[in-house]
């Protein structure tokens, strides 16, 4: 009897660790390698999870933030996937280092070539960003995660200031104060030197320790929550068991 009460708790536990964590982990969601500072160039990792027990992820699609373009935007290869970027022309043109920017990437696609993202797994995807806004906080990226059963999950849902996160929340980047040594890359002669200088100089800093997102923060604390009720799952089961025996 007291063997199966532990089990018994144990399973109760478990469960309220994977319902207390699970919300704040499967969403899609954006974080900086280091530091994203305003006016400055950053690389972030888009995070794939997969939230389907018999449905692979094929393909994501990422919206570049329309109200704040960015001149330069660089997806790194992954294995397995294919990259496609989507370039328009800009109603208000940017001017960079000088120069009229007239077109800006507004989306980058990563289909699945040879690669899925499994159920129970997860998947990184790489982008360096830049000129950073310098009159934003953040960035919202909205995103489309489709599966091979064709179904298509939206996470399109912009946050609200002080409001409760959304049932499918777009990816949002939290932007760090303008320094100097993040203020954007040298000058340079044509757009493409634009994107290296960028490049370059978001790669030679030293990187800082990685400031998690919010998503992170509240995965973190409703984690120890679970572990907790979870503890205390088990003990009252061993208790119960003890006085009845």
């Amino acid at each position: 009897m007291n063997v199966s009460r532990v089990a018994a708790a144990a399973a109760v536990a478990a469960a309220a660790v994977v319902a207390l964590s699970g919300t704040a982990f499967a969403h899609v969601s954006v974080q900086p390698q280091g530091e994203a500072a305003k006016g400055g160039y950053a690389t972030v990792n888009f995070k794939v999870p997969n939230e389907r027990d018999d449905a692979s992820t094929v393909k994501l699609e990422v919206s570049m933030p329309t109200e704040h373009p960015l001149a330069s935007v660089m997806p790194q290869d992954v294995p397995g996937w294919k990259a496609e970027v989507t370039r328009s022309k800009l109603d208000k043109p940017l001017e960079v280092h000088g120069k009229q920017i007239t077109e800006a990437v507004t989306k980058v696609t990563w289909t699945a070539d040879g690669s899925k993202i499994a159920p129970g797994r997860f998947q990184q995807f790489p982008v360096s960003l830049g000129q950073l806004p310098e009159d934003a906080d953040q960035l919202v990226f909205k995103a489309l995660q489709t599966y091979d059963n064709d179904e298509v999950v939206r996470w399109i849902e912009e946050p609200a200031e002080g409001g409760e996160e959304p049932e499918s929340p777009a990816p949002v980047l939290q932007l760090s104060a303008a320094s100097g040594d993040h203020h954007g890359g040298g000058a340079a002669d044509t757009a493409a030197d634009d994107k290296n200088a960028g490049h370059d100089d978001e790669a030679g800093h030293t990187e800082t320790a990685a400031s998690s997102g919010g998503s992170d923060t509240t995965a973190r604390v409703l984690g120890g929550v679970g572990i907790a009720v979870g503890a205390a799952g088990v003990a009252f089961g061993v208790l119960a068991g003890r006085r009845r025996a």
